[in-house]
């Protein structure tokens, strides 16, 4: 019994002394897989560099490492729902195992540039798939056909040692050679920039491509670049205030560029350009289809040749309207017949359906040697719109833009069917319009421009035809809804040229406590707070949704904070989207927009062009700029 007990007594010790071991060495595994945790996370910190079918996948966090030392590397911005970067991404895989068999090999890279947000703003992503050529971690645009064989020649091209970019195709000029080169270019279109401008940026590389193909046309059209941040001088000189300004020059002279601003239409744009201002027909039929159906006035210049004197004179006056009107020239003697007109003359004719008997359907100009330019195109200006014209969304910018604009809405349509009622609601704009020459009248369709009969109140009238009068200023005038005829609109006219009508004013209701550090400024309330002479203003017209003016809010905030004290100086915001602006200095064309509105020139406010939408950089435009400031800049 007792070797028995003794027995029992040394298993359980060794089962104890098991138990220890075992615990110990559970314990060395556990610190073991910590440690390989630990590992792994520090790994796992996004450095690494991935392999997908032979695709390196890059980062925000790894990128720049990766690059370090490499010569060549070509890479992809792709978006994950992008269907060209779906589609072409076993052909990129191709290019992969391509570039890898070369010697030496040449790694080729993607980047999601929706995660890596960094590195598609740094390299200027604004479409999918785009590739880059990286040399010693420059960029190097890619913009040829995109498979396999034009890519790898070109990645190969540029990774040889004895590369070098090619010079860029625009020229820069400076205020050494900007009076040369432009005085002597027959045509040349000039960028003005600032190097911090993102519209700038977004647009060099396409102004660099327009570039390389026009240098190719016969004769080559030259585009150049001007950074007006340096240049200041010429910049004032051709009243450049905002970034970027196109303009066009011939033989010194500059003309607004009103083109697109991607490859193609730049291309498109200044070829066009670059050709007659008129168009020379000879065919009576031609015109005669012109006067008959057209919709803006037929301008012909009839000459016996294109060697005289008033052919180049009147070509001269064209380009600097040919954005604005269609211009026609002849040297066939049946077309003369046919605009009762001689050589040297040019004839202006409103096409049938604008014809009236309250004024003449067409106007003659004489052009002799000795006339000037202006007085050519005056005439053209003067001429060009009939007494009621019809005012649609594709002429609104070049024919109506003068106030006050006296303006019929109703049905309008000149298709055959209803061409008779449009005539009769036009003949009785006709019978008042003739009695007030200083105001432009027209009709336009009431469905076009919805929203600007909405602005003035009139979308539910219930009225067959409204009336609305666009003052100047950005001021709008609204007839009240009544049955329309000659008589009700000569009272309003008449009411609008006595001063007794009150503009409408689109605004949110005036804040009843608007004592915070920045103003808060409503239609009603602008000219109280915005155009008061007595006080310097900065206002900030913004957009509840734009996520630039959220970004901005809390600084703009503490800015208004920064002057409180300043008893003539008012930090001031208005949301635009749901107030009018009722003066038109203060164009708003994208958001935010910032005005600063001196007490001495409310009419001509300065717009906040500088980058830097920091308290530092406001608070420098603001001394800068300010008339009333009391506290001096150590004080602030």
């Amino acid at each position: 019994m007792r070797k028995i007990a003794l027995l029992l007594i040394v298993l359980l010790g060794v089962a104890q002394f098991a138990t220890v071991i075992q615990c110990e060495e559970d314990a060395e595994v556990d610190e073991v897989d910590d440690s390989d945790d630990e590992e792994q996370d520090d790994e796992d910190d996004g450095t690494e560099v991935k392999d997908e079918n032979g695709v390196l996948v890059l980062t925000d966090n790894n990128f720049d490492t990766f690059m370090e030392g490499k010569d060549t590397v070509l890479v992809e911005f792709y978006a994950p729902w992008c269907g060209h970067c779906k589609q072409f991404a076993s052909e990129y895989e191709k290019i992969a195992q391509s570039l890898k068999e070369n010697d030496p090999p040449i790694p080729v890279a993607k980047v999601d540039a929706t995660k890596s947000s960094s590195l598609a703003s740094r390299f200027e992503v604004s479409g999918y798939p785009t590739f880059k050529i990286m040399k010693k971690g420059e960029p190097v645009e890619y913009d040829g056909a995109k498979n396999e064989q034009a890519i790898v020649a070109q990645v190969k091209e540029v990774a040889q040692p004895d590369w070098k970019p090619p010079p860029e195709a625009t020229l820069v000029l400076t205020k050494d050679s900007f009076d040369d080169v432009v005085n002597n270019a027959d045509i040349i279109l000039v960028e003005f920039y600032a190097p911090w401008c993102g519209h700038c940026k977004q647009l060099a590389p396409e102004y660099e491509k327009a570039a390389k193909d026009l240098s190719q046309r016969s004769p080559p059209i030259p585009l150049a670049k001007v950074d007006a941040t340096q240049e200041k001088d010429i910049a004032i000189r051709f009243g450049v205030s905002g970034y970027p300004t196109l303009k066009i020059f011939r033989k010194g002279k500059a003309f607004d560029y009103n083109g697109p601003r991607e490859k193609s239409g730049i291309v498109d744009y200044m070829s066009e350009q670059a050709g007659p201002p008129s168009k020379q027909v000879q065919m009576v039929k031609q015109v005669s289809e012109f006067i008959k159906d057209g919709d803006d006035a037929v301008i012909v210049g009839v000459f016996s040749s294109d060697q005289v004197t008033t052919y180049d004179l009147y070509l001269e006056a064209c380009h600097v309207l040919r954005e604005d009107f269609k211009f026609l020239h002849t040297f066939s003697s049946d077309l003369a017949k046919l605009l009762k007109a001689s050589p040297g003359q040019v004839v202006m004719v409103q096409p049938e359906k604008f014809r009236s008997k309250y004024e003449k359907a067409s106007h003659t100009l004489t052009i002799k040697d000795s006339t000037e330019v202006s007085e050519v195109q005056d005439f053209f200006k003067k001429h060009i719109l009939p007494l009621v014209g019809h005012r649609k969304q594709s002429n609104d910018a070049k024919r109506y833009t003068k106030r006050p604009l006296v303006v019929v809405y109703y049905g309008v349509d000149f298709s055959f069917d209803f061409r008779k009622a449009t005539q009769f609601w036009r003949s009785k704009v006709l019978e008042v319009a003739k009695d007030f020459p200083e105001y432009t009248f027209a009709i336009a369709d009431e469905e076009d421009y919805s929203d600007e009969l909405k602005s003035l109140g009139l979308s539910d009238s219930g009225e067959e035809v409204n009336v609305g009068i666009l003052g100047d200023g950005g001021k709008k005038f609204a007839m009240e809804p009544e049955e329309f005829d000659s008589e009700v609109l000569r009272e309003f006219i008449m009411a609008f040229k006595k001063g007794k009508l009150k503009p409408v004013i689109k605004s949110q209701p005036v804040p009843k406590n608007n004592k915070g550090p920045v103003k808060v400024v409503v239609g009603k309330t602008f000219d109280d707070i915005v155009m008061d002479t007595k006080k310097d203003v900065l206002i900030e017209f913004y957009a509840p949704w734009c996520g630039h003016c959220k970004k901005l809010d809390p600084d703009y905030t503490a800015l208004g904070k920064k002057y409180k004290n300043e008893k003539n100086l008012v930090i001031a915001k208005m949301d635009a989207t749901a107030n009018d602006v009722p003066h038109d200095s203060y164009k708003t064309e994208g958001f935010p927009t910032i005005y600063f509105a001196p007490s001495n020139s409310k009419q001509s406010p300065i717009k906040f062009e500088g980058g830097d939408r920091t308290i530092e950089g406001f608070s420098k435009f603001l001394e800068q700029h300010a008339t009333k400031l009391s506290q001096s800049k150590d004080e602030l």
